[in-house]
Order: structure tokens, then sequence, then C-alpha cells
């Protein structure tokens, strides 16, 4: 009888230890679980981030490449606005000497 109680005792802790054990490792699981579903959650936030800062990236060296071609259509504007100004002068100057030349005639005749 004590034998049979004894093991009873035993079989009952030993299922007891192993239910507590059970519940404990169960526990420890689910929230393994919770933290990588967060961690997955906040992956794609993540991602959707960095989708959006690469879009923005994106359209400003597109903005970048139209400024500079706009800059670089700009300064040949300039080159040739300053080589018709040097012929504008060149031609000014030739002018002038020329109506000097015939203000000396005109004087010279009268």
């Amino acid at each position: 009888m004590f034998l049979e109680w004894s093991l009873l005792t035993i079989v009952t802790l030993g299922a007891l230890f192993f239910l507590v054990k059970m519940f404990y490792f169960r526990s420890i699981t689910v929230k393994e679980q919770r933290s990588s579903e967060m961690m997955k959650l906040t992956l794609k936030e993540a991602e959707v981030l960095i989708r959006k800062y690469q879009i923005q990236l994106q359209r400003a060296l597109g903005n970048v490449d139209i400024l500079s071609e706009e800059l670089n259509n700009l300064r040949n504007e300039v080159k040739s606005l300053k080589q018709r100004n040097s012929k504008h002068r060149s031609e000014t100057d030739r002018l002038q000497n020329k109506i000097k030349e015939l203000e000396g005639r005109i004087d010279a005749l009268i």
C-alpha cells in the first residue's frame, strides 16, 4: 500500500512538475512570437520608409539633373551674349572712329 501511495505521489508530482514546465515554456514561446511579430512589423515599416526616401532621393537627383542642364544652357547663353557684346563693342569702336574721321574731314572742310 505504501509503495502504491508513494508511486502515485511521485507520478502526481512529476505530472505537476511537467505541467508547470509546459506552461512556463509555452509563455516563453508566446512572448518570443510576439516579439518576432513586432520585429517583422518594425522591419516592414522600415522598408516602407526606405522606399519612400529612395523615391524622394530619385526625384531630387532628377531635379539636380534638370538644374544641371539648365545651368549648362544658361552658361552657353552667357557665352554667346559675351561674344555678341564684344562684336557690338568692336563695331561701336569702329563706327566711333569713322565718326571721328568724318568730323575731322568736316572740320577740315570748314
